[in-house]
């Protein structure tokens, strides 16, 4: 995705009239009631809330697969999590000891955990994995908008032209601690207004003056302010959205954990704010930073929270903390919220923290959600070398879709004018929604493979025992990149499929089979 400069946007600021303050704009939309789904909120009244871990979280840290505890501990020896320290989310699987709030919300039934979603082929750089996840694109295709951009297009078509207007002055979208997210950029405009800090955002709420016009471009930042207030107010309706709710629960925000400053507490807070106020903005997006972990992962010797631990716990307090604000201020029902992170990290360490790597696990969080699982434990082998990684379960743009479906109410055909591609849009995350999702956890029996001779020299036969029907069989290097599609379409039944070589390099392959409900099941290929 193309960056635009800041000339650009400041052209794009004098055409349609935001308001451009220390960095971020501002821009209205006209809200619609076009969906409603039975026996549920008003589709326009939902909300989504993304947060975004900047540097690649490691997932294997995170959710641990407990049925696998030997072969992880081997893998990563020096930053392995102890094994009598990891909370159970499952006899198979646990969280780590730092998210207890997380646990907290498993059990209650508000937190679903989806096992290694990325992309086919994915790729290492930040930068490029960042727009891949944000524009929606395959690994070798460019977008120039994102997928919340485009959605908000749809949503609200003929942005910019007649827009502000005396109906609508709310953003639709806001991004609170980093600068316009590419993911909010439509076909004519970005869609988000952006706080480049939370300081930026209670300097509206207190009227300050946010521009000091003695430091560099400070008169022209101030210039441009004048203007943008001159012809339309548009942090007008934030404030009074702000203030519609005085005495927001602060306590319930730590603002340290561990000594350290909490970011994403300050910013969620601020997001359960602007809701609880009133204010019809769709999409927030969030971010903690910090997850590149090369090194210091943890300390060798164990129980030294710092690092990836410390961000850990950052991450679970701030949403532990927010889920029981808006259950305070009565909008738990209307929240939704999705963590994301650009990629995983490798599954074996580099000695002191871990390389960059492919699939990790995302959190759903609400009401709404479908508690439990979707996928299941990554596959760990015995000898893990440093390039093995975790291949994908869930594709994200799956996920999109279907939170686009399910959740914002955007009829299945629409979807891929939205995507740009026609993913899977029935993946049971949300509970209630009237399609072919089942709400039904599904466990390993619901899926069974087998494949006979397995080491292969030439030919093996897979065996599959199946409730449901099988969408696609694929194969994966243990790069976690996609080699082969061994079949689409299968009925549920019990099946007999020819497996084939096919030139395949000696080594090991994952084997995957996916049902049409997002459930997966891998096994271990050797080729002789």
């Amino acid at each position: 995705m193309k960056r635009r400069s800041f000339l650009q946007t400041i052209a794009s600021a004098s055409a349609i009239s935001p308001l451009i303050i220390n960095g971020f704009n501002v821009k209205a939309f006209e809200p619609t009631n076009l969906f409603t789904l039975a026996g549920a909120i008003d589709c326009d009244e939902r909300v989504l809330v993304l947060i975004q871990l900047n540097g690649g979280n490691d997932g294997l840290n995170t959710i641990i697969p407990l049925d696998q505890y030997s072969q992880y501990y081997a893998a990563r020896t020096s930053i392995a999590v102890p094994e009598k320290t990891i909370i159970k989310l499952s006899d198979t699987t646990g969280i780590n000891p730092e998210m207890t709030g997380m646990k907290s919300l498993f059990d209650q039934g508000k937190l679903k955990v989806l096992h290694s979603v990325g992309y086919p082929t994915p790729n290492y750089s930040h930068f490029r994995s960042t727009d891949i996840w944000l524009s929606g694109s395959d690994t070798e295709e460019y977008f120039n908008t994102g997928v919340m951009g485009r959605y908000l297009d749809y949503r609200f078509p003929g942005y910019p032209s007649k827009y502000p207007n005396a109906s609508m002055s709310d953003p639709l979208a806001i991004q609170i601690g980093s600068v316009l997210s590419t993911g909010f950029e439509g076909p004519h405009a970005n869609m988000a207004m952006a706080f480049t800090d939370p300081t930026s955002f209670y300097n509206i709420v207190n009227e300050k003056d946010i521009t000091d016009t003695s430091s560099r471009s400070g008169l022209e930042l101030a210039y441009i302010r004048k203007v943008g207030e001159q012809l339309n107010n548009f942090a007008k309706p934030v404030k009074n959205a702000a203030l519609k709710v005085p005495k927001n629960l602060s306590s319930l925000y730590p603002a340290h954990t561990f000594n350290t400053p909490n970011p994403l507490s300050e910013q969620l807070k601020i997001v359960s704010r602007l809701i609880a106020g009133g204010l019809k903005t769709k999409v927030y997006m969030v971010n903690l930073s910090g997850f590149d972990t090369h090194s210091s992962t943890t300390n060798v010797g164990f129980g030294v929270n710092v690092n990836h631990a410390n961000l850990l716990k950052q991450l679970s307090t701030a949403i532990t903390a927010f889920m029981d604000d808006c259950k305070l201020l009565g909008i738990q029902d209307k929240v939704l919220g999705m963590t994301f992170s650009e990629f995983g990290r490798r599954i074996k360490s580099n000695g002191t923290g871990t390389d960059h790597g492919a699939a990790g696990p995302v959190f759903l969080f609400g009401n709404s959600v479908i508690p439990g699982f979707l996928g299941t434990n990554p596959i760990i082998p015995d000898n893990v070398s440093s390039e093995d990684n975790i291949p994908m379960q869930t594709d994200f743009r799956s996920l999109y879709s279907s939170l686009l479906t399910q959740w914002f109410c955007v009829p299945q055909n629409d979807i891929p004018a939205v995507t740009l591609h026609n993913y899977a849009n029935n993946l049971p995350i949300l509970q209630g929604i009237s399609n072919s999702v089942k709400d039904e956890p599904l466990h390993a029996l619901s899926l069974q493979l087998s494949l006979f001779p397995n080491p292969i020299v030439h030919q093996s036969q897979l065996q599959i025992q199946t409730v449901y029907p099988i969408a696609d069989i694929v194969l994966y290097d243990r790069t976690g990149k996609l080699m082969s599609t061994i079949s689409g379409y299968i009925p549920e039944g019990n099946h007999t499929i020819l497996f084939e070589r096919l030139g395949l390099s000696a080594g090991q392959y994952y084997l995957q089979a996916r049902l049409i409900n997002g459930y997966t099941q891998s096994i271990i290929v050797n080729i002789q």
